[in-house]
């Protein structure tokens, strides 16, 4: 089993939720997050006054996966979070020794 762990732009949650139900991936976490990457941030303009906004606002996407979908939900969070502009974010893949249900016990790719 693998965890996939996706840093990507906010306003591409929703499409990179869907595209991951429509692979058959039942449940996601998703945590609010910010961060900087090659970019580093940027310059904004706020009543006149000019700031650097440091991190950037992300959305970090992790799903528990059994290894046969490992490469399908990969294919879809890049073809889905691709913009084709810098801070499209990335994707990474740790294994899982582990997973229990809590409610029922179930261990491995059952408890997924």
């Amino acid at each position: 089993m693998k965890l996939v762990t996706a840093i990507i732009k906010p306003f591409k949650l929703d499409d990179v939720r869907q595209a991951l139900a429509d692979v058959g991936v039942k449940g996601v976490t998703v945590t609010e997050v910010k961060g900087f990457g090659r970019q580093r941030g940027h310059t904004e303009l706020y009543r006149g006054a000019e700031y650097v906004v440091d991190f950037l606002p992300k959305m970090k996407v992790e799903v528990a996966i059994d290894d046969e979908l490992l490469e399908q939900v990969i294919e879809v969070i890049c073809n889905t979070a691709r913009t084709g502009k810098i801070g499209d974010g990335k994707i990474f893949v740790t294994p899982l020794e582990q997973v229990i249900r809590i409610r029922t016990g179930e261990t491995g790719p059952e408890a997924v």
